[in-house]
């Protein structure tokens, strides 16, 4: 109770607001009430209803005027059992919370002000939600940030802005334009931002690695500006440090697209190309020229990728650890023959939904890469359990195995892959003919294996 009555006296005096004041940013949901001589009043920075904004508060005094004091009991005179926690416990609770729950906490007294602005507090931003308006919200934080150093954010390196669809190219350019030092940045499901604005924060952010920008439909290419090539091109060589990049859901990416990506982007190792529906063959060759370091690539439901596209992704060799091939239905054994021989250090294989798969791709892989853990071959009703014998007698580390609507797996070959592979800990079965007795097998065998299967008989 004291400390509740602490928060309302002090909230007393942020009622008084003020757009140029370089104070804390608050990310306040429409319904957010601020307490004004004990009594709720709606307050907002904008005339919009029912959105989340951003608002700029002056800092929590440490007393009201005269005429609001009233006489205190000995209670109310005591300090609330929090205050007694020392400053690094606080910073410690703090780094914890996100950051409109930090801003809010910015507003309790002026040692929480203090305290919740620590720059050390900052290296992260984190906003979520379809209601927040971005945009000003970004503009508004960063403006804060730059207060001791003008006009650059040299704490902040990572932005999360996952799912603000009203997220436009002026909040990326805000970010680009203040945080020089940004590493990470997240924008998926952000499909107003454009070319321009990515191009912009590849260009002014050179420490950026880490990149998603899936299902931002607009986006068809990762380039540095061209102002920055001129700029750059003696000592940056034109090149862009980006080492994550997740282009999931991209539509509209081309072979010319991935090949801009690729010869930029040559510090690649994780690639994510899930359903840029447009990606050919010749794509493929173009990354792998450029990006020779890639560990981790999906071209899942790309249907345009053959046994040739397989035939350029084994030429990455040993350093490919992940590869995703799910749903390209033009794959067949020939492409699997090739990522078996060269990949050898392969981990995880998706190829669920390639029918063209069969038993002696199967046994290529199972001879070659005995060092797999993850194997996904549901849908492919060529694969029997003359392959799951072949996998179950080389793949001794396997660890998930999914075979999912495999019409013609039995319970014999099951039996051969519990017998064989002790640590599975996952095994998919759905919609396949395997009878109870086989599954209890398999559950004495491989006592940590998750079983996900389709039989009301066997739990």
């Amino acid at each position: 109770m004291i400390f509740f009555n602490s928060v309302v006296q002090y909230d007393s005096d942020l009622s008084m607001r003020t757009l140029s004041t370089p104070s804390p940013a608050l990310i306040c949901p429409p319904s957010s009430q601020t307490f004004i001589n004990g009594k709720g009043s709606s307050t907002s920075s904008s005339s919009i209803t029912g959105e989340t904004v951003a608002m700029v508060h002056a800092p929590p005094s440490t007393c009201l005027p005269r005429p609001h004091i009233r006489p205190a009991s000995r209670l109310q005179k005591e300090h609330a059992p929090i205050d007694i926690l020392p400053d690094p416990v606080f910073l410690q609770i703090f780094s914890h919370l996100p950051t409109n729950q930090l801003c809010r906490c910015a507003r309790v007294c002026r040692r929480w002000y203090n305290l919740a602005w620590d720059p050390r507090l900052w290296r992260t931003i984190r906003l979520t939600g379809d209601t927040i308006h971005i945009d000003r919200a970004l503009r508004v934080l960063t403006r804060r940030l730059c207060q001791d150093t003008p006009n650059v954010c040299l704490m902040l390196e990572t932005v999360i802005v996952s799912g603000c669809r009203r997220l436009t190219d002026r909040g990326l350019y805000t970010i680009a334009e203040c945080c020089p030092e940004l590493r990470r940045l997240e924008a998926s499901g952000c499909y107003n931002i454009s070319n321009e604005a990515v191009f912009d924060i590849v260009s002014r952010c050179p420490n950026l690695e880490y990149l998603d920008v899936s299902g931002c439909s607009k986006v068809t290419c990762i380039s540095l500006t061209r102002e920055a090539t001129i700029k750059l091109s003696p000592m940056h060589g034109k090149q862009i440090s980006i080492r994550y990049l997740d282009m999931t859901d991209c539509f509209v990416l081309e072979d010319e697209g991935l090949h801009t990506i690729a010869a930029h982007c040559t510090q690649l190792t994780h690639l994510y190309l899930r359903r840029c529906v447009r990606i050919t063959d010749e794509g493929l060759r173009y990354l792998v020229i450029y990006c020779t370091s890639v560990k981790e690539l999906s071209v899942s439901d790309c249907r345009f990728i053959s046994d040739f596209g397989l035939r350029e992704i084994a030429k990455l060799e040993s350093r490919l650890r992940y590869l995703s091939i799910a749903h390209c239905s033009r794959i067949t054994d020939v492409g699997i023959r090739y990522i078996a021989k060269y990949c050898s250090k392969l981990r995880y294989l998706n190829a669920r939904g390639c029918e063209g798969i069969t038993d002696h791709g199967l046994e290529y892989l199972a001879k070659n890469c005995g060092k797999l853990k993850s194997l996904d071959i549901g849908k492919c009703p060529l694969v029997s359990d003359a392959g799951l014998e072949f996998l179950a007698l080389n793949c001794f580390n396997l660890k998930r195995l999914s075979l999912k609507s495999c019409e013609s797996i039995t319970g014999r070959g099951l039996q051969i892959v519990a017998a064989n592979c002790f640590d599975l800990q996952m095994l998919n079965i759905q919609d396949c003919d395997i009878t109870v007795e086989a599954l209890r097998f398999v559950k004495r065998h491989c006592k940590r294996c998750v079983i996900e299967h389709t039989n009301p008989a066997f739990f």
